[in-house]
């Protein structure tokens, strides 16, 4: 809790069933955080250590408690984290029972400090400074490993956080310094040893080894007990083209954030492709308010298409008109146009972004030029154990002994089926299990027991999404996404006896968390319990039980 000035609460004990939990707001706009089982009370910090969330309004299903907004999960006995996106546990309270009534002390604090004194002699290389290689090492050091640990990244920051680059910091909302994951000295706080703007030319799993050369081709051979492989995704250049020309740009770093914040003053914006990444830069962009227009286009005739139903695509496309955006749907792009432009500093021309041409031969006028076009995996580095789409691994993330796959690269056997999925939230998962299982720690759910999990941030409103669905057009849909309140459940077939496999909700938080717990147990509804008005969080929690 921080900036707390209250220490002392009183708390009747009535006020919370047995297998319950309640959040008590503070005037210092403190939270704190009572779980109930029988007569054993826990206190805890009642806000998600990952974005501020009141914990109480969240959902609590047998030791579970889950975060409405981002769905990290803590343990309700003693607040150890189960599921990112939070990558940290919840500060835990003494409590004294008075009787009738419980105090909490926030001033006295439990302390949860783990020796590092497991496996003291090995040394785990994590090559990619992503989510998947943050949250390895953090979990590492965080769960007792005393090894040695070596991260190794080809970006010259720390590990940041990046899905924020297009929900907040280009819209202005948060400065580059928060995005930093774990703060500034997370490395040297915890013992690792970050290696920055090092590029690894080779892998050879069965010696557990990497090459690194640097810029005068001299090769550097690292060899480690444990091998984890997190080297992430890029963006796909479609193959039109002009892609080279300046003011055109792709978002998937810090620096990729900074030059479109900077070029886009006055601008006249066009990104191309209608995917979450596209729809959240279009908004970022809107919020800040600098640019001269905005102009989305997309192949198809919606937005978002292959994760919600045109109902719900219809109502993020009003949202985005409603701030400004102009579509251009059903469209090809054949050719970003060039054009010849007077440099100011010497009397000579360079060539520049002047539009997009489409294949129905109208042109969109840009002065630059947004690929929002999908990314691909970095699996160069696994050639000879790759699969088509991915690097296939166990439900521990592991390719073979003291070998891991993680992040966006990790064709990963899970509760789900086998899939390559590019979510923040996932790769911290990754990274989760993976530290677990380096450690041994059979206390730690692998992925066979996880479900995927992301969201999207446009104009302030949290779309989020649960699981994994082929197509979003076999679905119902429940509410009004026109008014952003609204939760659709998306089934594999038409069948009334299929069980969906995902849903996606605007403003209905908890029957998410609710249907997130069902479809992780393997309870989630059918077409037709729904239909007939299956209760949700009710059955969530009776499972629970």
């Amino acid at each position: 809790m921080t900036n707390a000035t209250i220490h002392t609460v009183t708390i009747n004990k009535a006020d919370i069933a047995s297998g319950g939990m309640k959040s008590y707001k503070q005037d210092d706009d403190s939270i704190i955080l009572i779980t109930r089982d029988d007569d054993e009370f826990q206190a805890f910090d009642g806000k998600c250590p990952h974005a501020g969330a009141d914990l109480g309004t969240g959902l609590r299903c047998g030791n579970r408690v889950v975060c409405p907004w981002h769905h990290a999960t803590f343990d309700s006995r003693d607040g150890t984290l189960l599921e990112p996106v939070a990558t940290e546990g919840l500060t835990q309270y003494e409590v004294t029972d008075n009787g009738d009534s419980l105090t909490v002390n926030t001033s006295a604090k439990i302390d949860k400090q783990i020796a590092n004194d497991k496996l003291t002699d090995t040394h785990t290389l994590i090559v990619g400074g992503g989510a998947a290689g943050f949250m390895t090492a953090h979990q590492l050091r965080n769960t007792g490993y005393g090894g040695k640990i070596t991260l190794i990244s080809a970006d010259e920051k720390a590990p940041y956080n990046r899905p924020l680059l297009s929900k907040a910091f280009l819209a202005g909302n948060m400065p580059e310094e928060k995005l930093l994951l774990g703060g500034a000295d997370w490395a040297s706080k915890h013992d690792i040893n970050l290696s920055l703007n090092q590029t690894v030319s080779e892998i050879l799993p069965n010696e557990r080894t990497i090459v690194i050369k640097d810029k005068n081709g001299h090769s550097d051979r690292q060899t480690a007990d444990f091998l984890v492989v997190a080297t992430g995704a890029e963006p796909n250049i479609p193959p039109f083209k002009g892609t080279e020309l300046d003011g055109v740009y792709t978002l998937r770093s810090m620096d990729d954030a900074k030059l479109i914040k900077a070029a886009s003053h006055d601008q006249r914006v066009v990104i191309v492709g209608t995917g979450f990444i596209g729809m959240e830069v279009a908004s970022a962009l809107a919020q800040a308010g600098t640019t001269a227009s905005i102009t989305v286009i997309g192949q198809d005739h919606r937005v978002m298409g292959n994760i919600v139903s045109e109902t719900v695509s219809n109502a993020l496309i009003k949202l985005h008109e409603e701030k400004g955006i102009q579509f251009v749907f059903d469209a090809s792009v054949t050719e970003i146009v060039e054009v010849e432009k007077a440099d100011e500093t010497s009397d000579s021309n360079f060539s520049q972004v002047g539009g997009i041409k489409l294949a129905n031969g109208e042109q969109v006028d840009a002065d630059i030029v947004i690929l929002g076009t999908g990314v691909a995996p970095r699996t160069e580095l696994f050639e000879e154990v790759n699969a088509p789409d991915g690097v296939q691994v166990d439900d521990h993330l592991q390719l073979r002994d003291g070998v891991y796959a993680l992040g966006d690269i990790a064709k990963a056997s899970g509760q789900m089926g086998r899939m390559r999925i590019e979510h923040w939230r996932v790769a911290l998962q990754h990274g989760l299990v993976t530290a677990a299982t380096i450690l041994n720690d059979p206390n730690v759910n692998s992925l066979a027991e996880r479900i995927p999990f992301f969201w999207t941030m446009q104009y302030g409103k949290s779309l989020r999404y649960s699981g994994h669905a082929a197509t979003p057009d076999n679905s119902i849909l429940f509410g009004s996404p026109d008014t952003l309140d609204y939760i659709e459940y998306y089934f594999d077939d038409d069948g009334e006896d299929t069980r969906a496999s995902a849903a996606s909700t605007l403003g209905r938080d908890k029957e998410l968390v609710a249907f997130s717990e069902l479809l992780r147990r393997g309870h989630a509804p059918t077409r037709a319990q729904l239909n007939a008005g299956f209760d949700m969080i009710e059955q969530s929690q009776e499972l629970s039980r």
